[in-house]
């Protein structure tokens, strides 16, 4: 156990040395020496790589035909299937393959086992819809260019430039994005290992040959990669002609909008790097890799969004520079256009790119959405409060800490286990000394509706007399080494193996394993957190599993490397969803590894981050990245995960936390007990306002994901997908939009701050402080707004609506019942909007029609009117829809709240409610006039009406 042991340890930083640099990565230096060698040939370059004009075909909504990449005069060109399809949705695929390799017609060294083809089953795990063709696309071919008109409104076109392959994306007849532009795509085709000798007496004579030292077998940090198919990497450059910003290829610790990569004052030497792993105490403002992979970018211009999926699952990197040119050569610089140039390469697979042109963020991000799948819609309780450490000891440990934030009038929803509940760290077992009684334990937590999280990894143990191990091993279920044999490696339990989810009969086996009756001690109210599913092996290469090993269908780990940690994560929510057959509740299953469709299956958190101010601060454009990538329900540890915070870190991040989707206070083994009724006064009042704050706005928060979960839109809203022509937002990463709300939060991530400045657009928009309603005025610029340690920066923007319950409880489903207060925002011209989703918060029963969907509207005119979102009249006439509705008739609205209210109101005492069924009545309202900056608002109390219907507010 020494090597586990020493993973463990309380460190001082990452240790780098462990992970790859390019120039350590050999597929990554190559690519960039690639692309050095063309930038320093300038205009004499020539790209090998033309479209076969007599190849090209274009029908049922297809451009197909055959790429030639020309080696030299004596050889036969390398064939390279092209495939370009025009979604119904206005999305493009471009992908590009050898056919060599596809055919099988080569060779593989070491007498591997492996499949030869590339790897082209990204889109099996990764794409669930959206992938029609749209079969009226037009296209003509003239002057060796091939035009392909497709999209909503035939706005979009491709344009093929046949020699050198070249792909134009226009919307509106103007350039969006260029594919191959500056010639550097490079498809490194299958050839056979020759030993070079050169006689000494001709060496001086030969012509400079390519560096082979990386083609072949590769080391790092002490072993070896067989690299069986030889190169096999792919690479390509896309350009956004006039992008500033780009944004998205999470998961890095950097900031929203991407630095450039090579080299200079404020940029990277590296490019980012796409290959999870187990990065503990990662490093800030780097793009070195970390847990998850989203190769999926998002560009923005004023008024225009457009965005790129590379869906390819092996090691991948991704150059940024930028370029600017000026009409006007004098001057310097400003105003000028900028270009943005990626340079995308991985190691192995085919080229599978997706084209995204907008115009808007939200289109973009519909799009996207449509092709990975939505945000999974939670159940309630996962988007309350999490409490965890590594770990709670004892099953009387767990029973104390519920008491005792009972004891303190704290609320939570849900207590976590990590590894020391099993026994001898085999999963599915419980120690028996340390938790005899889990029944009673999770009996406890369900008496005030509380649940349980245990972790379960894919690491299995390999000992003696284990049945789990057993069987993996008797099914043949288990990741196998290069030589075809079971892997053995090294984690938390010792020896251990890995369980090969991308089997069909791995994935039953493991839901069997989660039945009540095989994981005995568990209840309904038990759910799962899976880690290390990168997957970490700690005597692995960069402490991860080797590259060549093999899974299901004979594919190398380096094709399917960074899709590994979702096939676990999918295998799990079979499992929790098999269970309960006869009632099946949404499975709660947290991922630390991710890829491009793990939103659908749960949540993930940003991994193992440090208590201190830095991490805090990089935690906001961390999630802003992960919502904007199609993956909202996010978070990051609460406090940090090593090392011991300040009480004040403590509670400034509980503040932040209380807005991050995934709201968790984690901690080390070998760090203090940091619960929050431990911090003492005045720090755990303070921290559990915040937390009665998000327990107040969780009928926001559950619309909010019912919103993702539907359109998938972000749920932290970074500015500029907010406010698309505001130019001087686009940078902004430190503050954010909680969804449609209207709440803008600026968390203090510094020590010691006393206030925050936080950036109001322009337009004249009224915002209002969230606690005492003083008024500033969106102008462009930034307000200095006072932040004491008691309160967290938020503002109201004008013209919305907002749901809270104001009733504290112990856990958000005792709240289930409360009425709702209504919080009415007014914009500068007495307007405001928004919205309520209500079903069970468990069930997928609201998928047969059994929820509440409402939208509120006020205008000065009209008054306050609610008004039935359910639809179709199908749903609306369900007997699920009705029988919901009826169960809901007596939860009613007890508080309508307007701020910014008008001065004629002065004076009224009452509102007039006119009801469904022509019912109407008088209430008091109470009207508070203005006071210097303090807005003037009025409160409307227990109008009686109730959400399920609809009524009016007449005031």
């Amino acid at each position: 156990m020494a090597m586990a042991a020493a993973h463990d340890r309380y460190q001082v930083a990452v240790k780098r040395e462990n992970f790859k640099t390019c120039d350590q990565s050999g597929f990554c230096k190559r690519n960039r020496a690639y692309a050095d060698g063309i930038s320093s040939s300038g205009s004499s370059w020539v790209s090998p790589y033309s479209l076969d004009p007599n190849t090209v075909s274009v029908r049922n909504g297809q451009l197909t035909g055959s790429v030639f990449k020309i080696l030299d005069a004596e050889s036969q060109p390398v064939r390279l299937p092209l495939n370009i399809a025009f979604l119904q949705s206005g999305v493009a695929r471009v992908t590009i393959d050898e056919e060599r390799r596809q055919n099988g017609d080569i060779e593989l060294r070491h007498g591997s086992k492996a499949r030869k083809e590339r790897y082209n089953e990204s889109a099996k795990w990764a794409i669930v819809g959206g992938l029609s063709v749209a079969k009226d696309v037009a296209g003509t071919t003239s002057d060796g260019v091939t035009v392909i008109t497709y999209g909503p409104g035939n706005n979009f076109k491709a344009v093929v430039k046949h020699e050198p392959l070249s792909i134009d994306f226009l919307r509106d007849g103007e350039v969006q994005m260029k594919l191959n532009g500056k010639g550097l795509l490079n498809v490194e085709h299958w050839r056979p290992q020759v030993e070079r000798v050169v006689k000494e007496e001709e060496g001086a004579h030969l012509e400079p040959v390519e560096d082979e030292s990386t083609w072949w077998d590769e080391s790092f940090g002490g072993n070896t990669d067989s690299k069986p198919k030889g190169p096999e990497s792919i690479g390509l450059d896309v350009t956004f002609p006039g992008y500033e910003h780009i944004y998205g290829a999470a998961s890095h610790a950097g900031p929203l909008s991407l630095r450039e990569t090579r080299g200079g004052a404020g940029k990277y030497d590296d490019p980012y790097r796409l290959y999870n792993s187990d990065v503990f105490e990662y490093e800030m403002d780097t793009p070195m890799t970390l847990y998850g992979a989203i190769p999926f970018v998002q560009a923005h211009r004023k008024d225009s969004t457009v965005g790129m999926l590379w869906l390819n699952a092996a090691e991948t990197w991704i150059d940024v520079t930028k370029s600017k040119t000026s009409s006007n050569p004098l001057s310097l610089g400003i105003g000028g256009i900028t270009d943005t140039q990626t340079h995308w390469f991985s190691e192995s697979g085919i080229l599978d790119v997706f084209i995204f042109l907008g115009p808007t963020p939200k289109d973009v991000i519909h799009s996207y959405s449509e092709l990975t799948g939505y945000t999974q819609l939670p159940q309630q309780f996962a988007i309350a409060y999490h409490q965890c450490r590594w770990n709670y000891v004892t099953d009387e440990d767990v029973r104390d800490v519920d008491r005792k934030f009972d004891k303190h009038n704290i609320p939570y929803d849900v207590i976590w286990l990590d590894i020391e509940y099993t026994d001898g760290k085999k999963y599915f077992t419980w120690d028996p000394h340390n938790f005899p009684d889990p029944i009673g334990m999770e009996k406890q937590l369900d008496a005030h509706d509380r649940k349980l999280v245990v972790i379960i990894d894919p690491h299995i143990k390999n000992e003696g007399n284990y049945h789990v191990v057993e069987e993996l091993k008797s099914k043949g279920l288990a990741v196998k080494n290069k030589d075809n044999n079971i892997y053995d490696g090294w984690c938390w339990p010792g020896s251990s193996y890995w369980v090969d989810c991308f089997s069909p009969a791995a994935i039953s086996w493991w839901k069997s394993l989660f039945s009540y009756s095989s994981f005995s001690g568990t209840s309904s109210n038990v759910f799962l957190w899976n880690d290390m599913n990168e997957p970490s092996v700690f005597n692995g290469p960069e402490t991860t599993m080797p590259k060549d090993n093999l899974h299901h269908g004979d594919w190398e780990h380096r094709d399917v490397h960074n899709i590994n940690g979702l096939t676990f994560v999918n295998a799990t929510y079979e499992a929790l969803l098999a269970r309960d057959p006869k009632s099946p509740k949404r499975p709660f299953v947290l991922t630390r590894s991710f890829y491009v469709g793990s939103q659908r299956m749960g949540a993930m958190w940003t991994g193992d981050n440090q208590a201190v101010w830095s991490h805090l601060q990089a935690s906001i454009p961390m999630l802003l990245s992960q919502n904007i990538a199609g993956f909202p329900f996010s978070g990051a540890d609460v406090g940090g995960f090593f090392g011991n915070p300040s009480k004040e870190l403590l509670t400034r991040w509980y503040q932040a936390g209380a807005f991050y989707p995934f709201f968790r206070g984690h901690a080390h083994i070998d760090t203090r007990r940091r619960e929050p009724y431990l911090a003492g006064s005045p720090y755990t009042e303070i921290i559990t306002q915040a937390l009665r704050l998000r327990y107040q706005l969780l009928p926001a928060w559950y619309t909010a994901f019912h919103t993702a979960s539907t359109t998938g839109e972000p749920i932290m809203r970074p500015m500029w997908y907010v406010h698309p022509s505001d130019e001087s937002a686009f940078a902004l990463d430190d503050q954010f939009y909680l969804a449609s709300t209207g709440l803008l939060v600026k968390p203090v991530t510094a020590e010691g701050a006393e206030s925050v400045e936080i950036y109001l657009p322009p337009g004249g928009e009224p915002y209002y402080d969230y606690l005492t309603y003083d008024t500033y005025t969106g102008a462009g610029k930034s307000i200095t707004l006072a932040a004491p340690l008691s309160k967290i920066p938020i503002l109201m923007q004008g013209g919305h609506i907002f749901p809270r319950k104001e009733r504290p409880r112990r856990s958000s489903g005792l709240m289930k019942w409360d009425p709702y207060t209504l919080v009415i925002v007014l914009d500068q011209n007495g307007n405001a909007e928004g919205e309520l989703y209500i079903d069970d918060g468990e069930s997928f029963e609201y998928q047969s029609g059994a929820y509440i969907h409402r939208r509120f509207t006020f205008s000065l005119a009209s008054g306050l009117r609610s008004e039935d979102l359910v639809a179709p009249p199908s749903v609306k006439a369900s007997k699920k829809h009705r029988e919901f509705v009826k169960q809901y008739s007596d939860v009613r609205v007890e508080k309508v709240v307007v701020v910014g209210a008008p001065r004629d109101w002065e004076g009224r005492n009452g509102v007039r409610i006119e009801e469904e069924g022509g019912g109407e009545r008088y209430v008091e309202m109470r009207y508070h006039k203005a006071d210097g900056r303090r807005a003037a608002w009025a409160v409307v109390r227990d109008p009686r009406v109730k959400v399920a219907r609809e009524w009016r507010v007449v005031f």
